[in-house]
C-alpha cells in the first residue's frame, strides 16, 4: 500500500475491514510505540504488551476516532496510558518511580515524533489534494514553490498567461486546495498550518 495514502484513507479502510489499511496503520504508527516504550525504559516483551494493548484498543476505538487525522496524539496518549499501567505493574520502589515519571513528566521525544509523524500525514494529504486540483493550477503551484523561485516572466511563459493574473490565479487555485475533502479532514490548528505552509512557499506574486 502506498507511502502517500493519508491516514484518513488508511483509517476508512480499516474501518471497513481492508487488512491491508490496517497493516500500514500499524506499520507506519509503530515507530512512535516503540519510542515512547524505550523513553519510559520498557523493552523486549514489556513493549510487545504495551504494543498489543493499543492496538486492541485502536480496533475496538476505530469507529469512534472522529478526526482520523490527529490518530497520532490518540496513539501516543494510549501508549503513555499502557506504559504507566505496565510500571504500576512492576514490583518495587523502581517500578512506582518509572510509573510516576510516565504519567507526569514531559516526553520531549514523544512530542518530536508525534509532530514527525502528522507532519507525515499532512504533507501526504497535501500532495493527494493537490493531485485532484485541475493540471492548470497543479502547473502554477509547482513553479510557485520551485527552490530558487521561478521568475514571474518565466512562469508567464511556461504557462502561457499574463504576468498580472499568477497572483489571482493562485489565490483561485489555493481556494481550490482548501475545499478539497482531504484537506477539509484536517483539524482547525492543522488546517491553518498546512494553508500556511502552502502559502509561504507559493508566495504571493504581485
Amino acid at each position: 500500500m502506498s507511502d502517500d495514502l493519508p491516514v484518513t484513507a488508511l483509517v476508512t479502510r480499516a474501518r471497513n475491514g481492508d487488512k491491508q489499511a490496517w497493516d500500514a496503520l500499524i506499520e507506519r504508527s509503530a515507530p512512535l510505540i516503540w519510542s515512547i516504550c524505550r523513553k519510559n525504559r520498557l523493552g523486549g516483551s514489556d513493549a510487545d504488551d504495551v504494543g498489543q494493548a493499543v492496538w486492541l484498543q485502536l480496533l475496538d476505538h476505530l469507529d469512534n476516532i472522529r478526526d482520523p487525522a490527529v490518530l497520532a496524539g490518540w496513539l501516543a496518549s494510549t501508549a503513555r496510558r499502557e506504559c504507566g499501567r505496565v510500571l504500576r505493574a512492576a514490583k518495587g520502589p523502581q517500578g512506582a518511580k518509572y510509573a510516576l515519571d510516565a504519567e507526569t513528566i514531559p516526553d520531549e521525544q514523544t512530542r518530536t515524533a508525534e509532530q514527525e509523524l502528522l507532519a507525515a500525514e499532512r504533507h501526504a494529504m497535501l500532495r493527494e489534494a493537490v493531485t485532484r486540483l485541475p493540471s492548470c493550477c497543479q502547473q502554477l503551484i509547482a513553479l510557485l514553490i520551485e527552490d530558487p523561485p521561478v521568475p514571474d516572466a518565466q512562469i508567464s511563459a511556461k504557462l502561457g498567461i499574463p504576468v498580472g493574473r499568477i497572483g489571482p490565479n493562485r489565490r483561485l487555485c489555493l481556494e481550490k486546495l482548501r475545499r478539497d475533502p482531504a484537506i477539509a479532514a484536517l483539524i482547525n490548528p492543522d488546517a491553518a498550518s498546512t494553508r500556511s505552509e502552502l502559502s509561504r512557499q507559493a508566495a504571493v506574486r504581485r
